[in-house]
């Protein structure tokens, strides 16, 4: 089936569901984002009513793309993986070792499928724990739909773009989380950074598709990473703590057990 047919048979089902498009151009504008295997999979969550209006262009980054859509009353964001342009090999450096999702097939499709699944399992785990992150609430194949989080059909600002009134406060509530991710919902975030960190009435952390369990081989050391580019980014800000320090307090143990131990089993 050509791209054009499908999307006319998509246009036409969405219409006849009684779905909105809010921007139609906005929606279309990338191949490499709304290719067969993605209508398609838009289209039936659509047709099982996950979504009743869709809208422009949130965010794009190097793997996804992030949409605006309704359900009723409730906002959304739909992320969409690109399968042509996904970076395949980075994706499966951070599903090789979790034994969650063991077994999988190494194409580019099953890995983008995974990497999907993958981020709702996180999301989820997190938010089970009441921790800020958006509530996952569907996947299918390489989409995601969950909580938006903003206002007025726009994200909340990036930390790295908000001035901060009190950065001390802010960075004291960013250890905390990475304390309860780690210990109640028993994952690193593996790419902490003011990138991924939005923040209104409070902060939220997004991004949790390379999120890894404890006992993930290189957990210990994405875990130091996520320590390092925080206190990067508050330590002209405000007087910030030994990254030890803060490794041992969440993880219960010095960062050279490690070594000793040759592993991130708890």
């Amino acid at each position: 089936m050509s791209r054009e047919t499908i999307e006319s048979r998509f246009d036409r089902e969405i219409e006849s569901l009684g779905v909105r498009i809010k921007d139609m151009d906005q929606l279309k504008v990338r191949q490499d984002v709304f290719d067969e295997i993605t209508l398609l999979s838009l289209y039936r969550l659509v047709h099982k009513r996950h979504i009743t209006a869709i809208g422009g262009s949130i965010s794009t980054g190097k793997e996804a793309n992030v949409f605006f859509a309704e359900r009723e009353d409730q906002d959304l964001a739909i992320k969409i993986y690109r399968i042509r342009s996904a970076n395949f090999n980075a994706m499966s450096e951070y599903i090789i070792g979790d034994r969650r999702f063991s077994g999988i097939k190494r194409s580019r499709k099953d890995i983008v499928f995974t990497w999907t699944r993958k981020e709702f399992s996180n999301l989820k785990r997190a938010f089970d724990a009441g921790l800020s992150v958006p509530e996952p609430l569907v996947w299918n194949r390489n989409i995601l739909i969950m909580e938006f989080i903003g206002e007025d059909e726009k994200p909340y600002p990036q930390l790295r773009n908000v001035i901060l009134s009190d950065p001390a406060e802010i960075y004291r509530e960013i250890l905390e989380f990475m304390k309860k991710l780690y210990q109640n919902a028993e994952l690193v975030h593996a790419d902490l950074s003011e990138f991924n960190i939005l923040l209104g009435e409070k902060l939220y952390v997004i991004d949790m598709g390379q999120s890894v369990t404890p006992d993930h081989p290189r957990a210990f050391d994405l875990l130091k990473r996520d320590i390092f580019n925080i206190n990067r980014f508050f330590g002209e800000k405000c007087a910030v703590r030994d990254e030890e320090e803060i490794f041992s307090d969440i993880t219960g143990r010095l960062p050279r057990e490690r070594e000793r131990t040759g592993g991130a089993q708890r």
